[in-house]
């Protein structure tokens, strides 16, 4: 027996990736809008026309209880947010945060340690993405827009 037949087939793990992709895509999870969020943004990619709207129910111990969102965009932007929403759902904040920092950085380039990789869930499946740039900001859209949520949350206006 050769060592080729444990050999890993990459084309086999890309489709994979590709079908989980689609799978937030086409079934997207938390796609809701929330009665009276505590906190709401909404962010625009003007590059590509991609949307996100997030929506949060934050906990007095600072937990995210409930999260939703709405948008429209590519598939990459709207199954990012579909993971997001899934992941950060029962988190703390400043959980979500660090959740955040990690696919950001793994989005970049940067390799995540395995603990880091762990955290991600189905996340991981975008880190092909960095092969692509123009696409970074479509993955990283909803991230972007939950990291501003949360600093607006943390530091309301003092008007």
């Amino acid at each position: 027996m050769g060592s080729d037949q444990y050999q890993f087939n990459f084309d086999e793990l890309d489709e994979l990736y590709r079908e989980v992709i689609l799978d937030h895509y086409r079934n997207p999870r938390n796609k809701i809008s929330l009665a009276s969020p505590d906190i709401e943004k909404e962010s625009f990619n003007p590059f590509c026309g991609d949307d996100i709207i997030l929506q949060l129910k934050i906990s007095k111990n600072g937990t995210i209880e409930d999260i939703g969102f709405q948008g429209q965009g590519c598939s990459i932007s709207q199954s990012s947010a579909s993971m997001l929403t899934s992941l950060v759902k029962n988190q703390t904040i400043k959980t979500a945060l660090k959740t955040s920092n990690i696919f950001s950085n793994l989005i970049q380039g940067h390799e995540p340690t395995p603990e880091e990789l762990d955290k991600l869930g189905d996340l991981e499946v975008l880190s092909g993405i960095k092969k692509f740039p123009v696409r970074i900001k479509c993955a990283l859209l909803a991230w972007v827009t939950l990291e501003e949520a949360i600093e607006a949350y943390k530091e309301p206006d003092s008007n």
